[in-house]
């Protein structure tokens, strides 16, 4: 088979193009290289990846040829109030429209990465795709955005689409910004750790080859306009995760605890039982053995104190 993967220099883009290369399907890659966070990391995790440098929000996806698109690239990240908000508006919104338009016209499948981010402060836990989105963040408006524009192309030009929610995905390769890779690299280097708020803040963490083998079997198995969490089987608090990372790297933290940061939320919690019924996908991998392997990638990369 012939995917294009959107984003395939990302944290999550990167992994899935490889695991779609191992089982011998033929990947075009596509990333934009922005500068959210250092385009050296990506360079890195694109390293054994074709990719082509397109801006989805101005240049045209050429699918002659190919049997599906999986549409991971966009702009990340909860903490986007302010002036940062039209690179949500054209990295999720606009590029989206370009992806859903050109695979409708072609004809071919696309999976959507979205966000737990829609739900916001969710009206029920665990959270189930039919709970009402409530998104707190830009971040999460634009990627709620997505996903109804995702719908109106299936309404009025019959794209086939598949939207997953994504729920907190780890392990190596992680963004720097994210809290998990902050806590390693501040673990390896012997510095100090800003925590949000009191830590008590709970996530359904997902570790990336799991949330990998969900979009590939979405791609394969999942009804046209289907709708799914892909959360892990676990829910912890931040504190819970860095008391495993404490013992995983036989090292202590210096947590500083600072003001909560807006649009993000207190609590995530997926409910997965729809994808794991009409899928037969659920997470397997426990936070501890995540976490170490995340420990294992990231600490070997940072020059000890």
């Amino acid at each position: 088979m012939r995917y294009v993967v959107t984003g395939a220099a990302g944290f999550i883009g990167s992994q899935l193009a490889e695991a779609l290369v191992a089982r011998g399907d033929e990947v075009l890659g596509v990333d934009c290289f922005t500068d959210y966070y250092d385009p050296a990391l990506k360079e890195e995790n694109a390293a054994n990846l074709d990719i082509a440098r397109v801006d989805l929000a101005e240049q045209e996806l050429d699918l002659e040829g190919v049997d599906g698109v999986f549409h991971l690239a966009g702009q990340p990240g909860v903490r986007s109030f302010g002036n940062v908000f039209e690179e949500y508006v054209r990295r999720n919104l606009l590029a989206s429209r370009r992806v859903f338009e050109a695979a409708a016209a072609a004809g071919v499948r696309v999976v959507f990465a979205s966000s737990s981010s829609i739900y916001g402060e969710a009206e029920r836990y665990p959270t189930p795709e039919d709970a009402e989105p409530r998104p707190i963040s830009p971040y999460g408006i634009t990627k709620l955005g997505c996903e109804q524009l995702a719908h109106a192309y299936a309404a009025g030009f019959g794209l086939d689409a598949v939207v997953l929610r994504y729920f907190t995905f780890y392990g190596p390769r992680q963004r720097p910004d994210m809290a998990l890779a902050r806590i390693v690299d501040a673990l390896a280097r012997g510095a100090s750790f800003e925590l949000y708020g009191d830590g008590l803040q709970s996530r359904s963490f997902t570790y990336v080859a799991d949330g990998v083998a969900a979009t590939i079997a979405a791609m394969q198995q999942a009804p046209a306009g289907s709708l799914y969490n892909v959360g892990g089987g676990e829910e912890a608090t931040m504190r819970d995760a860095i008391g495993t990372l404490e013992a995983v790297s036989g090292r202590s933290l210096d947590v500083v605890e600072g003001p909560p940061a807006a649009g993000d939320v207190r609590r995530t919690s997926a409910d997965a039982t729809k994808i794991e019924r009409d899928l037969g996908w659920r997470a397997t991998t426990a936070l501890e053995d995540g976490l170490r392997a995340q420990w294992k990638w990231a600490s070997v990369r940072v020059a000890a104190p």
